[in-house]
C-alpha cells in the first residue's frame, strides 16, 4: 500500500479527503454566487458579474470578474 499504510486507514483517509473537497467546493459556491441569468450569447470579457454575499450589505455594486 502507498506510504506503508494499511488498506482500512488508506480508505478512511481517501474518503475523508473526498468529503472535505466536496464540502469546501459547496462552501465556495455558496459565497461566490454566479450570475446565472439566461443570455442568448455568452458574456464578453469582463462582463461576468459575481457577488460576495457577505459584502452585499456593505457594498451595493457587484464585482466584475476580470481575467
Amino acid at each position: 500500500m502507498p506510504a506503508g499504510m494499511s488498506w482500512p486507514s488508506y480508505l478512511k483517509m481517501a474518503a475523508a479527503s473526498l468529503l472535505a473537497m466536496c464540502a469546501s467546493a459547496q462552501v465556495v459556491h455558496s459565497y461566490y454566487w454566479p450570475d446565472l441569468t439566461s443570455r442568448e450569447s455568452p458574456p464578453k470579457h469582463g462582463e461576468l458579474k459575481t457577488e460576495l454575499l457577505g459584502l452585499k450589505e456593505r457594498q451595493h455594486k457587484p464585482q466584475v470578474a476580470e481575467q
